[in-house]
């Protein structure tokens, strides 16, 4: 049993004659006899009273013609409903990022949603370790990472250039020096993220490099109380200068330069190469490429593989 044949069936019915049902569908009356009658043994029952002139439906064809209703309206309702999410009338975006690269979301979040107010967007915090296998299980389509995740079966697109910047609270003894070296924060305490990354190894190899020694004495679980703690006179720390761009410019932290680090990271938009990306997918991309456009400075848009 096809659509088609109900489409010809519903006619017939509502028409009450094969010959205006014929005109209305533009087929010959032939051809919808033919249709009714394959349904008719299709379905093993006559659906019409042959011994009227009129079509009067059967008791089975009036079963069928409330199903027949139900299942073309359910057509017509998915093709509308395919039409908005074309339109981005509806849909939804689900994103993951970590603390941290969350921070580049939120321009590019604000213009999706001036563009595309109905699409729901969830950004789901995961680390960026596992955000990978998140896009591999389908569980999120794009994912935000801080590194090249190195695998054939996701395409990468550079968005954010970042690095990482020493902060010290205003009132620090280093706080009037523009630039240090790393032998001069040998005996600093410094407030670490208590989650693990590739960029404190680099760090914590970078001052055995100089033979300085790194004093990491206090760990917390966010960015937001470690740029606190430090405000409030609690050490100094290394983070991402995206998370206190805003804290540099009430002065409530003074960034200085270290010569020996010089920790750039690439921020990347990552999702899976060979699924068919969603209209929302696809727009979002689109604003982050327009977004890059704009802002320029450390913004981007540059295909990686």
């Amino acid at each position: 049993m096809e659509l088609s044949q109900l489409e010809v069936f519903l006619a017939v019915a509502h028409e009450r004659r094969f010959s205006r049902a014929a005109e209305k569908l533009f087929r010959t009356q032939s051809a919808v006899s033919q249709t009714i009658h394959k349904l008719e043994e299709e379905l093993g029952e006559p659906l019409f009273d042959r011994s009227s002139r009129e079509g009067v439906l059967t008791d089975a064809g009036r079963v069928l013609q409330d199903y027949a209703e139900q299942l073309l309206n359910l057509r017509n309702n998915a093709r509308e409903a395919l039409v908005e999410l074309r339109e981005m009338h509806k849909g939804k975006l689900e994103i993951a990022a970590n603390e941290f690269t969350a921070l580049y979301l939120l321009p590019v979040l604000a213009e999706f949603r001036r563009l595309h107010p109905m699409i729901k967007i969830t950004v789901q915090r995961s680390l960026g370790s596992h955000i990978p296998d998140d896009l591999l299980r389908h569980t999120v389509e794009i994912g935000v990472l801080s590194y090249d995740p190195q695998d054939a079966q996701l395409r990468s697109v550079v968005v954010y250039l970042d690095e990482l910047v020493l902060v010290v609270p205003p009132r620090h003894p280093l706080a009037k020096s523009q630039q240090v070296s790393i032998r001069q924060l040998g005996t600093e305490s410094f407030v670490a993220h208590i989650v693990s990354s590739p960029y404190r190894e680099k760090v914590i190899q970078a001052f055995k490099r100089h033979k300085t020694p790194l004093h990491m004495d206090i760990e917390l679980p966010t960015l937001q109380a470690i740029k606190r703690f430090v405000a409030m006179g609690n050490g100094v720390a290394l983070v991402p200068e995206i998370s206190v761009e805003n804290e540099l410019a009430r002065g409530e932290l003074v960034r200085i330069f270290v010569r020996e680090l010089h920790l750039q990271r690439k921020l990347r938009l990552v999702y899976r190469k060979k699924a068919s990306l969603s209209h929302a997918a696809r727009a979002f991309l689109a604003v982050a490429e327009a977004v890059a456009s704009e802002q320029q400075g450390r913004y981007r848009f540059e295909r990686e593989h």
